[in-house]
């Protein structure tokens, strides 16, 4: 079984020359979980793949993370065959401002009769969660408010930071098995996101090499990191992944 990663989106939310930051794991060239739902992002999916996601995992709750979710609600509910079918775990603090800010408008539509959540199959998450027979595993990251935004890792396989500051102690434990990790940085840090010099000096060479950076500023910033001796994610990048290192259950 092959396994990948693909970036539709590696920018900043001021950088929409380089899409929303969005990723879709893939199993066998087929797209097997998507990693948040920005506006660029799910334009991008769908012009690779030719339809709309059936699982997504939402990271935070940022418009840059989830601006399609009313392009997604259209048309899972308008599909019956997608209605109600659509994973959508969100880790379970985030499930209150997730609503607030996508699923909470007087009449989901005009004429009435629906509600937002009708379109998705919602799972709260906590520390973990299985999908498609596999366990994934959640943790949380230093993006503005504690408890407000998480990460993601298919053991073995691969790390999604989503934004965050550095997490050296947290990717101790959540990035021990030789995951690539694909991790926020752009050239120069702030109070919400990593910069390249706040990575160097919190994380060891051994995790650095595995970095795979998105969330940066400009094609420019990207040109600098790449200079600098990281690997930079560039939209519609496709990444080798190794075959996630834990039991898998075959379904149903």
């Amino acid at each position: 079984m092959v396994w990948s990663l693909r970036f539709h989106g590696v920018g900043n939310a001021s950088a929409v020359e380089l899409g929303s930051p969005m990723a879709t794991l893939e199993r066998d060239g087929a797209p097997w979980l998507t990693i948040d739902c920005g506006g660029e992002g799910l334009t991008a999916y769908q012009a690779h793949y030719g339809q709309m996601p059936h699982a997504l995992f939402v990271t935070h709750t940022h418009l840059d993370h989830i601006a399609g979710f009313e392009r997604l609600f259209v048309a899972n509910y308008f599909d019956e065959a997608r209605r109600g079918r659509v994973r959508l775990y969100v880790p379970a603090s985030v499930v209150p401002l997730l609503h607030q800010r996508v699923g909470d408008y007087p009449n989901a539509l005009a004429e009435g009769g629906a509600n937002f959540w009708d379109a998705f199959q919602v799972i709260p998450v906590g520390a973990a969660f299985w999908h498609d027979g596999v366990r994934l595993e959640v943790f949380p990251t230093r993006h503005h408010w504690p408890e407000t935004a998480f990460g993601l890792r298919l053991r073995g396989s691969v790390v999604w930071t989503g934004d965050t500051r550095p997490i050296p102690e947290t990717l101790a434990k959540f990035a021990d098995a030789g995951e690539q990790v694909a991790h926020d940085c752009a050239l120069h840090g702030n109070p919400s996101h990593s910069g390249i010099d706040d990575l160097e000096r919190e994380y060891p060479r051994e995790l650095l090499d595995r970095c795979v950076l998105y969330h940066y500023a400009s094609r420019g910033d990207g040109e600098a990191l790449a200079a600098r001796g990281y690997r930079v994610a560039h939209p519609g990048e496709t990444l080798a992944l190794s075959e996630p290192a834990m039991p898998r259950l075959e379904t149903q």
